[in-house]
């Protein structure tokens, strides 16, 4: 129940940093959203509290985000972000319980969780956009998936395993990767 608990406070905090983060990163003109700022409290969320609680703050931070500033777009943008950022926190959460505890597991959960997550985008960007009665192109699947987000992918690839290992270092994690998946 306790544990419960934690990992409820947990996602609302993730939650919280997705929707705020953007206002920060938005402020660099040239590169902000390549940073990809609600994906880190996600895939986070994901490592730390496990897959529901990755599926839900995945699913709801870019629709709620939407809904109270404007940003970003509700259709297609947030919708499609919406399905990405469930799969990266599902990933990353049963990947990450499922790997032996070491560091290494990290990296293979969030490269695993990264490629998924924009595999399911992807998909479902097809169906919105096709929706909108709009196509969506081989082209805008790697501009979007790729090309526009090296940044945000490098930000990942060393911001998110440092603050995994880090928190698994100080002992911090211990209460939420004593149990297997749940």
């Amino acid at each position: 129940m306790k544990n419960n608990l934690r990992k409820l406070v947990l996602a609302a905090f993730f939650m919280a940093l997705g929707i705020i983060l953007p206002f920060f990163t938005g402020q660099i003109q040239q590169i902000g959203s390549m940073l990809l700022p609600m994906h880190i409290p996600v895939l986070l969320c994901g490592f730390i509290c496990g897959w529901q609680y990755g599926l839900a703050v995945g699913f709801v931070t870019p629709l709620l985000r939407s809904v109270m500033f404007g940003m970003p777009p509700i259709m297609p943008t947030a919708m499609g972000m919406a399905f990405e950022l469930a799969a990266y926190g599902v990933v990353t959460g049963l990947l990450y319980r499922k790997l032996p505890n070491k560091n290494y597991s990290v990296y293979i959960s969030l490269v695993g969780a990264m490629l998924i997550g924009r595999i399911v985008w992807g998909l479902a960007s097809v169906v919105l956009y096709g929706i909108q009665g709009n196509a969506f192109s081989m082209q805008i699947f790697l501009a979007g998936a790729l090309l526009n987000a090296i940044p945000g992918i490098i930000l990942q690839i060393i911001l998110v395993p440092a603050i995994m290992i880090a928190l698994r270092k100080t002992g911090v994690l211990r209460h939420y990767e004593a149990g297997s998946i749940e």
